[in-house]
């Protein structure tokens, strides 16, 4: 008896498909015999009889005539072909005689009699044949039946009891094993099976029973250690100034800190396991924190009647390329943000404070140099045009800085109204004539006519205009050229300016709107906020920047405004 579950398949499979072939060969032999037999009866005796009953029709007509003789002498010679029987040789070869006999005294009927009589014989031989014959089919028949029945009978006992047991002999040590992965799943790990099978079945019960014991084993061993390290987690996080809240992979809270429920308002009990987004449907707060798109801006949040500022920061957990979680960090950034108010207003107090001064210095030049107060020298002269130069780049300075603070505290104050787009450019380029007749560079504008009105603070406009122009003189070389464009797309106007200078480095492209950035390796003498700071002003009007370098050389600054 084989020991493996595949043994005993294929023995079971074989034994079905030995019982098979042998009903199969059983069922041909039989078959075989019966259409040898049935053709013997039937091809042997009955022409014998067929040929006797023509002779004998023959010879006993009214008249003898040669016609019957002939019809006589074909049949003869047929059945002298066809003898089979044991003494038809002998009654053909004397009906052979009486028919000689007969062919030389045509009225003798004591031959005819004589004939008839041999006929007789011959015919009766045959039927007694067949009536032999045809019993030994019927016994052949017979034997096949019982033969086929008692193998089939065979056949249908062993594939009864197969279908009976072997389903449940496949199926039971299954469902043993399916009932014993379910324990375990329930962390059960006491569960054990028990097949006393010998094959396959068997090992595998007994290697799920050593599984479970290893669990078991290894659940009690380390299940001290592993608590004690999750409250030591939890007493970490528990104690950061920052609020930390932990989802896992299918969006349900797995933890959240002291300080995250103190500013989100909730209580960990009530919401530990449930569903991130259906706990954010009643909280403003954490709707805003699991939003992927939000705008990284520092949230103003009231605790325990203090102003605080949080940065959100979220980091998608993973392990082996599948993502387990996701962690949302409120980073307590109110000592930062509270230093930064403070570097704004004193950057605000110090620039307005030092306009006047410097106003006043302007203004005490301007008088030096009017001839009514008297004559400079060479030297004088060139110390007054380093003092005016001086004293123009401080008051540039100091704009920029108030400028800025606008911009940090959110206060930038705009003058929208109706205003022309050559408007604009004739302001920047007045302001700048003086600056660009110095390096000899050319300006140039191309615009479309009746171009329509835009809505814009023509100030503030008008600064990111010159801003700009200023920049792409500074950089273009002697002799050189500055394009102005202005162009009507989708209902915005386009203010593009073309220099052919350098151009910067790919690299430093994402930068060049940064506050306070200046490119390495260039000689900038500004505060490297003007871009920056034209950058919110043009967004503030609803309008968009960009910056990109020139295929052949140079850069170009576009920027647009909404029409009217």
């Amino acid at each position: 008896m084989p020991k493996t579950i595949k043994g005993k398949i294929a023995l079971g499979i074989g034994a079905l498909f030995v019982l098979l072939l042998t009903i199969s060969i059983v069922a041909f032999v039989f078959i075989n015999l019966l259409s040898h037999r049935t053709e013997n009866l039937l091809t042997a005796n009955y022409k014998t009889i067929r040929y006797c009953n023509q002779m004998m029709h023959a010879v006993n007509t009214k008249s003898l005539d040669s016609n019957s003789l002939n019809i006589f002498e074909e049949n003869l010679l047929l059945q002298e072909k066809n003898i089979t029987e044991q003494g038809e040789r002998e009654a053909t070869q004397k009906l052979r005689l009486y028919f000689e006999l007969i062919k030389k005294r045509l009225d003798d009927t004591t031959i005819i009699d004589s004939v008839n009589k041999q006929l007789y014989t011959i015919a009766l031989l045959n039927q007694h044949a067949l009536e032999y014959k045809n019993e030994k089919a019927l016994q052949t028949a017979g034997s096949a039946k019982l033969w086929i029945s008692v193998l089939t009978a065979i056949l249908i006992l062993i594939s009864f009891t197969l279908v009976v047991n072997f389903p449940g002999y496949i199926a039971n040590p299954i469902r043993l094993l399916t009932e014993g992965i379910k324990e375990i799943a329930q962390k059960n790990y006491n569960k054990r099976i028990y097949i006393d099978n010998k094959d396959e079945f068997g090992e595998m019960a007994s290697a799920f029973n050593k599984m479970a014991e290893k669990l078991y084993e290894y659940e009690n061993s380390n299940i001290n250690q592993l608590m004690f390290e999750k409250q030591r987690v939890e007493t970490i996080i528990n104690q950061m100034n920052d609020g930390v809240v932990g989802l896992d992979s299918k969006g349900k809270i797995l933890f959240i800190n002291n300080t995250a429920q103190q500013v989100l308002n909730l209580k960990a009990n009530e919401i530990r396991g449930k569903y991130a987004p259906d706990i954010a449907l009643r909280n403003d707060l954490l709707r805003f924190i699991l939003q992927k798109d939000k705008k990284q801006q520092p949230l103003k949040i009231v605790v325990d009647g203090k102003e605080n500022y949080f940065s959100i920061d979220n980091k998608t957990v993973e392990t082996e390329d599948k993502i387990i979680g996701e962690v949302f960090i409120l980073k307590n950034i109110t000592l930062f943000k509270e230093l930064d108010i403070s570097k704004t207003n004193l950057l605000a107090t110090i620039s307005h404070e030092l306009k006047t001064p410097i106003s006043s210095i302007k203004m005490s030049t301007k008088l030096i140099e009017d001839k009514r107060t008297g004559s400079l020298n060479t030297e004088q002269k060139e110390l007054i045009d380093n003092i005016n130069e001086d004293a123009e780049r401080l008051l540039k300075l100091t704009g920029e800085l108030l400028n800025m603070t606008q911009v940090e505290t959110g206060n930038i104050q705009l003058k929208l109204q109706k205003v022309s787009p050559e408007e604009i450019i004739d302001i920047a380029l007045k302001a700048l004539h003086t600056q660009a007749e110095q390096k000899q560079i050319h300006l140039s504008v191309n615009t479309n006519e009746n171009l329509p009105d835009i809505l814009a603070d023509a100030d503030k406009t008008s600064w990111v205009l010159i801003n700009i122009l200023g920049n792409a003189i500074k950089y273009s070389n002697t002799n050189g050229s500055v394009k102005i464009d202005l162009t009507l797309v989708n209902n915005m106007i386009h203010f593009t300016v073309k220099d052919d200078g350098p151009g910067i480095d790919e690299k430093y492209v994402s930068r060049i709107f940064d506050r306070y950035f200046k490119v390495p390796g260039t000689q900038q003498t500004g505060t490297g906020l003007g871009l920056a700071i034209s950058k919110e002003f043009i967004e503030a009007q609803g309008g968009n920047i960009s910056f990109s370098n020139n295929p052949e050389k140079g850069a170009t600054v576009t920027f647009s405004l909404p029409i009217v």
